[in-house]
């Protein structure tokens, strides 16, 4: 093979672009330009994406836990985005186009699914938004970036899950570099001995910007974990040992995250799991938690009196963070999100149709702050996250059929992963079925408090566990062959698409 390769490209042609490269990359530094030694990089990817997309998709997976915003390398930017993964992205959604005009389509199973349709709508009416937004670059560059993440972690990801063993592909190649994210997080918050206030203010940087997306990542790769480990036999004593030595990396790495959101998402995510298991309809779990909503605003007034009596503060002590949660007295972390959110309201009612635009809360809710709901971390630039709500958000910025569309998602999604999960003829996929649905309902309750999708970093399990799920209802729901799933190999064998 060296020698054929030395015979069809001559010694002195090699060694001449190699000269030409390194005078380029000399002459381009003398100018401040440092993105020359990038070019082999990104040929590289442009290669691996013309041989297999499928490895493309899943070289780009790896790199979610290691990307980092551009924010973090300069300043002064208009619109942020995540390095490296993005640009591969939008690559990605360019190369889908060039395939769909050359006649390579997605299944049509997968493109009439009801979760894709209710995706057609949410797509449409946030690029309806777009249109009449308040700063279209803002709004173009948010739709430009969802579309990217759904082609990508939804619909190209549906085709790779065809094959089951490449589900745990997908999710043990973004396993491992989360690992190594945690390790690294742990290691530099141990050195503060693990003190709440140093976590808050971003230790696991620079892979997430704070602590709440970092925990919002591990409330969602938990359930998973759970399943993955049932996988692995009986008697395979040291892979169980090693399983159950990661989970409980995660579960610490969660404890001391101090995301309250996260720990408030899981418990009542692992309530949901009860109610699945104990099979209730539903139609009867919908009902009742209408019933709980209506008793919600029933006594509202009196639950109202009684969280205000609470004062204890965030803190290190980590039975006083948990009792903090309740408070909206003196802890300024939750009333800077009943600030947040009564400013998104107030777009709302501005805005009650087609909202400001997607992305343009933080450049508007300023002005719609009230002086009395301010707190010590408010700010008029939206400089320290957004609406700090998945639903409030997309209501300000995109009207009531903003919000709508993405529940009508949600609904059709919870729907599938239900019906994967009782009529599923594989004990597998029931379990994996049943652990993506509960990792997205565990981050349904986390977006009451925060709002991350339109971050790569939780975007790529969002969208990449409702591709399981509808890949799962449409190709493994019926099969019945016993297949052995790779659950415990660090990264399984793909096939190249």
């Amino acid at each position: 093979m060296i020698l054929e390769s030395r015979e069809k490209y001559p010694r002195k042609l090699l060694w001449g672009i190699l000269i030409a490269f390194v005078a380029l990359n000399t002459l381009m530094l003398a100018f401040e330009i440092y993105y020359v030694p990038l070019i082999p990089a990104v040929l590289l990817f442009v290669a691996l994406a013309i041989v297999s997309v499928d490895k493309y998709l899943l070289a780009i997976v790896f790199f979610v836990p290691l990307s980092i915003p551009l924010s973090s390398l300069t300043s002064g930017l208009a619109l942020d985005m995540y390095l490296p993964t993005e640009p591969l992205l939008a690559g990605l959604l360019l190369l889908y186009m060039i395939k769909y005009l050359m006649g390579h389509r997605i299944d049509i199973k997968v493109l009439r699914h009801p979760v894709t349709i209710a995706i057609y709508f949410h797509l449409a009416w946030m690029l309806l938004t777009s249109l009449t937004s308040t700063d279209l670059l803002v709004s173009f560059k948010a739709f430009a970036t969802r579309l990217w993440f759904i082609v990508s972690f939804y619909l190209i990801a549906s085709q790779m899950f065809r094959k089951e063993k490449n589900m745990y592909t997908y999710l043990w190649v973004f396993i491992v570099a989360l690992t190594g994210v945690i390790i690294f997080t742990l290691i530099k918050h141990s050195l503060y001995g693990f003190d709440n206030q140093v976590m808050a203010h971003g230790v696991s940087r620079p892979f997430y910007k704070d602590h709440t997306s970092y925990g919002a990542t591990l409330g969602l790769i938990l359930p998973i974990l759970l399943a993955l480990f049932t996988f692995i036999k009986r008697g395979d004593i040291n892979t169980r040992f090693l399983m159950a030595l990661l989970i409980g990396l995660v579960v610490f790495a969660t404890i001391v995250s101090y995301t309250r959101a996260t720990w408030l998402s899981i418990i009542a995510a692992a309530g949901v799991w009860v109610l699945i298991r104990l099979k209730i309809r539903f139609e009867i779990i919908l009902v009742g938690a209408a019933i709980l909503i209506g008793l919600f605003f029933s006594v509202r007034t009196q639950l109202m009196i009684q969280l205000e009596q609470n004062r204890v503060e965030s803190s290190g002590e980590l039975a006083e963070h948990v009792q903090s949660m309740s408070n909206i007295s003196t802890d300024q972390s939750n009333l800077e999100r009943i600030n947040r959110w009564s400013c998104a309201v107030r777009m709302w009612k501005d805005r009650p149709l087609f909202g400001f635009g997607p992305g343009t809360y933080q450049f508007e809710y300023g002005r719609y702050q009230r002086s009395f709901e301010k707190t010590r971390i408010s700010t008029d630039f939206g400089t320290r996250g957004t609406a700090h709500s998945e639903y409030l958000g997309p209501l300000a910025e995109s009207g009531v059929f903003g919000l709508l569309s993405l529940l009508v998602i949600m609904g059709t999604t919870i729907y599938t992963g239900l019906r994967v999960y009782y009529t599923a003829k594989r004990k597998s996929i029931r379990n994996i079925a049943v652990a993506a649905l509960i990792g997205l309902v565990a981050y349904y309750l986390h977006g009451l408090l925060n709002n991350f999708l339109d971050t790569d970093k939780i975007s790529v399990l969002f969208w990449g566990y409702t591709a399981m799920l509808v890949a799962m209802d449409i190709y493994h729901r019926e099969s019945k062959e016993d297949e052995v799933a790779p659950a415990t190999a660090a990264v399984p064998p793909v096939d190249a698409s």
